[in-house]
């Protein structure tokens, strides 16, 4: 990733690319006696429905009438466009089957089959006295069709009469009748009584009704009985076969943990099943897998009533474990009997795996370079798909412009993580009923960082937590352990003077001993669904030092440092909220808004946040119209900043952070999209510095905020999207005019919220 300085003069280039394509003919390919056609209209006659339903309806109507015009994107037909500038050979025809898109004709437009398709569908709505005309507008080479419709009355339910035989089918129909959504008063709708069918049918497989499937029953309507009123009746089918009006429990479980998919029938082999606590019958000579494995996964015991969620939960347990290549399974029927037996075939991945990656990399520092990482991996190192990976890797990076001097660093480390798909709690045994396997992570890394001729440092961490999710949207993540310590080996001569005119340099290289505990919630309103609509919340909860502060009665403004191993270590309390808005506009376009509000509060040993906890702004992801982490803190500005003479490390941090970005993001054409956006921000230290002044946050903080606003264009190729932002401040907090041709080029990967 990189920010470049572009001129100004670089703006007007899309207008003209604009307005030189305005010059195409978007009829030039139209054939003699026929128009292209643009679109359909509708037109709504007075009628009974409300103003924002009418508008509702319109909508979905045009969107449903064939064929669609040509695409658009800003009004402007581009693609359209390219099939008329290419030809039928060559590099002309290329263009055309790449970029182009053939005229919509009028002659492809079917005007019964339009009124017939508009018709059927009010009257799934409800509109059972609708009427619906279709006709055409042609002028010149170009033309429209427009349907007129009227709606009558939208019919409403009255009553709906559930199976009154006394079956246990039934029965058991009637006992969900309170949770219908064909309430009285609901608009008649046949996707509501879709709907309906599929909640008794989710309701039944919760129940042991294992065989049973919506498509059994009907629903009928009475439109007869006036007042713009239906009476619905709700009955099982005659032919619903008999196994579809029984409850099944399970009888057996069979499980083939070390299942090979050459096997052509492994059911053979019953007679050598072992038999678990639990009552699982497991058929694994190796012993691969360790009892417990099966006795958390498994949500079935033998004479339970079948149950859809159980056997999905059973299903994610066992692909979550991640030591298995392929999971399926079968229920089969005892034969006379209402029983059946499960079948879990677990193909398993290899134990052990050996990997390596070679990347390339590019900073908003202008640092480029490249880095080599060698990983192993033990899917099952104790038996119960626990995981075991080493990582060990090497980077190299070289300054290819900017005024750091030769200071390229090179990197190198490794981490060593153990997964347990389990709560492991020292004298409890905590086991869940979520679809989600929760884990126990232990995890120790180290990493030497050289920066040459300036310094080196040593960098150790580990932690102990846990993750786990509620469902598809709620993940928690609580570390009661986590500790880093950061201790520099050398510093160089340069840096040292470089310190002497700069003195905040030196937070870079100082020594850091972090001891304490952190929690991280998510909730994603967006996961696992295609909606474009909805909110994203990430909260963090950071305390370190607590307990040792207690104990040594440390206090930085008293000059009392508290040690642990003769180390200084930091006390702290950190909380930060990243919130954001996804606003689906139309098919096409999308507004999002985020707001970060970070507050951190140093105090005991520490007069400020340690460096790696402390908050920046400013770079691609954050307010684009500035060099990554140079915002900040407050109005404060380094002496050096705009001297490339003297050594100037952008890295300006803060305890408290408040940002706020807003981005419009429309679909251009093909994998082309757009953006307009606004960022707005800064960070601030908690206590006064006197070698930061203005750095302080203060009542004055809105008047600090730095501002920037932009454009850009996204390319998406599926597999990455590619981002280019055009960004330029319009208030910079430490400088009463903003200065000309300061225009920010961002390049980089993936949405920037």
């Amino acid at each position: 990733m990189k920010n470049k300085l572009i001129p100004l003069w670089f703006c007007p280039f899309m207008a003209i690319l604009v307005l030189l394509l305005s010059g195409c003919s978007s009829i030039k390919s139209v054939p003699k006696n026929d128009a292209l056609y643009t679109g359909a209209s509708i037109k709504m006659t007075p009628s009974a429905i409300s103003s924002k339903q009418k508008k509702a309806l319109q909508n979905t109507l045009e969107d449903l009438a064939r064929p669609k015009p040509n695409s658009r994107a800003l009004g402007i037909p581009f693609k359209l466009w390219m099939y008329n500038l290419g030809s039928k050979k060559g590099l002309g025809a290329w263009l055309r089957r790449k970029y182009g898109e053939a005229p919509v004709l009028l002659s492809e437009v079917k005007l019964s089959r339009n009124t017939a398709i508009l018709d059927n569908y009010l009257e799934n709505r409800g509109f059972f006295q609708v009427k619906v005309r279709g006709d055409t507008t042609v002028k010149g080479k170009k033309a429209s069709a427009e349907y007129t419709v009227t709606t009558g009355p939208e019919y409403k339910i009255k009553s709906i009469t559930f199976p009154s035989d006394s079956g246990i089918l039934g029965s058991s129909i009637r006992a969900t009748q309170s949770k219908t959504l064909l309430v009285p008063g609901a608009p008649f709708n046949l996707d509501l009584i879709k709907g309906e069918r599929t909640r008794i049918d989710m309701e039944l497989k919760e129940q042991g009704f294992y065989f049973f499937s919506g498509e059994y029953l009907l629903i009928e309507t009475d439109s007869t009985i006036g007042s713009y009123e239906v009476n619905l009746y709700l009955q099982v089918k005659p032919e619903t076969p008999a196994e579809a009006r029984q409850t099944y429990e399970i009888n057996n479980v069979y499980i083939y943990p070390n299942y090979n998919l050459s096997t052509v029938s492994p059911d053979t082999n019953l007679a050598n099943a072992e038999l678990y606590r639990g009552g699982y019958y497991v058929i694994d000579s190796s012993k691969l897998f360790r009892q417990r494995v099966f006795e958390q996964s498994m949500q079935f015991l033998p004479g339970d009533l079948y149950s859809r969620k159980d056997h999905n939960t059973t299903l994610s347990w066992l692909i979550n474990l991640g030591s298995f290549k392929f999971v399926k399974n079968r229920f089969e029927a005892v034969l006379d009997s209402t029983k059946l037996n499960a079948f879990y075939y677990l193909n398993p991945l290899p134990k052990q795996s050996l990997r390596a990656e070679l990347t390339g990399t590019s900073k908003t520092n202008n640092l480029i370079g490249s880095q080599v990482t060698l990983g192993w991996r033990h899917r099952n190192i104790f038996r119960g798909a626990e995981h075991l990976s080493l990582n060990l890797f090497g980077s190299t990076e070289v300054q290819v412009s900017g005024n750091f001097g030769k200071s390229n660093p090179y990197r190198v480390g490794g981490e060593l993580s153990l997964s347990i798909p389990r709560f492991v709690v020292p004298f409890l045994d905590i086991r869940g009923r979520s679809e989600f396997v929760p884990r126990t992570n232990l995890q120790l890394g180290y990493e030497l960082l050289n920066r040459q001729n300036l310094y080196t440092l040593n960098s150790f961490s580990g932690s102990l937590g846990y993750t786990w999710k509620e469902n598809l949207q709620k993940e928690h993540q609580l570390h009661p352990f986590t500790f880093n310590y950061v201790r520099p080996l050398a510093i160089a001569q340069q840096y040292l003077d470089s310190i002497a005119k700069n003195p905040s340099l030196s937070k870079i290289v100082e020594e850091q001993f972090i001891v304490g505990s952190t929690y991280n919630y998510n909730y994603n309103e967006l996961a696992g669904s295609n909606r474009r609509t909805g909110i994203y919340f990430n909260g963090l909860l950071d305390i370190a030092g607590n307990i040792a502060g207690l104990v040594n009665g440390s206090n930085w403004k008293n000059g009392e440092v508290g040690t642990i191993f003769g180390v200084k270590f930091a006390q702290f309390a950190k909380a930060e909220v990243d919130l954001r808005y996804y606003k689906r506009i139309d098919q096409r376009s999308q507004w999002v808004n985020r707001l970060i509000m970070g507050f951190g509060y140093p105090y005991g040993n520490s007069r400020q946040l340690p460096f790696v906890k402390q908050f920046f702004a400013g770079g691609n992801n954050s307010l684009r119209g500035f060099r990554s982490r140079t915002v900040g803190p407050g109005r404060y500005s380094p002496p050096n900043r705009d001297n490339p003479a003297v050594l100037f490390l952008p890295d300006q941090s803060g305890d408290i952070k408040l940002e706020f970005n807003s981005e419009y993001r429309p679909k251009l054409f093909s994998i082309v999209e757009g953006a307009l956006f606004m960022d707005a921000g800064n960070v601030w230290l908690f206590n006064e510095d006197p070698l930061k002044p203005g750095a302080q946050f203060s009542s004055n903080f809105l008047k600090e905020l730095a501002i920037d606003a932009g454009f850009g264009l996204r390319l998406d190729f599926t597999i990455l999207l590619l981002r280019l932002d055009f960004a330029f401040p319009l208030k910079v907090p430490y400088l009463d005019k903003v200065p000309n041709n300061n225009m920010v080029f961002n390049l980089a990967i993936g949405y920037p919220f």
